[in-house]
């Protein structure tokens, strides 16, 4: 298991970009895959994007493919996603997770670590 804690939420305007970071605690944060997720207001979380281990490959939702960008610093034991081109459906709280038993899969429950959740709000 590994401790995650989400930062960088906050309200943006549509088209706008925002940065989350995902920080990590664990004796071998490289060796996990990690993951961002959502959950829109009313809805069943969703996968978002995933990225190997130790790290390099990335892979993306639908909704999200060209907009998000995935990615990681082990040194810093930090994962990030980047969101671009935001849209007012993109409201949702957002979460990192970590996989420590697949180091490729987007199936919530592959992931036995979850952060708390940045809340991101995207306005009209």
């Amino acid at each position: 298991q590994v401790q995650l804690v989400e930062s960088g939420g906050g309200l943006v305007q549509a088209g706008g970009s925002l940065r989350l970071s995902c920080a990590g605690s664990g004796r071998t944060f490289s060796s996990y895959a990690m993951g961002w997720f959502r959950q829109p207001p009313g809805k069943e979380r969703e996968f978002l994007a995933g990225i190997h281990c130790p790290g390099g490959g990335a892979y993306y939702a639908d909704s999200v493919k060209g907009r998000f960008t995935i990615s990681r610093d082990n040194a810093k034991n930090t994962v990030y996603l980047q969101m671009n081109s935001l849209k007012p459906e993109d409201t949702a709280v957002y979460t990192c997770a970590a996989a420590t038993l697949y180091c490729y899969t987007n199936r919530p429950g592959d992931f036995g670590s979850w952060g708390q959740g940045t809340q991101v709000t995207v306005s009209s």
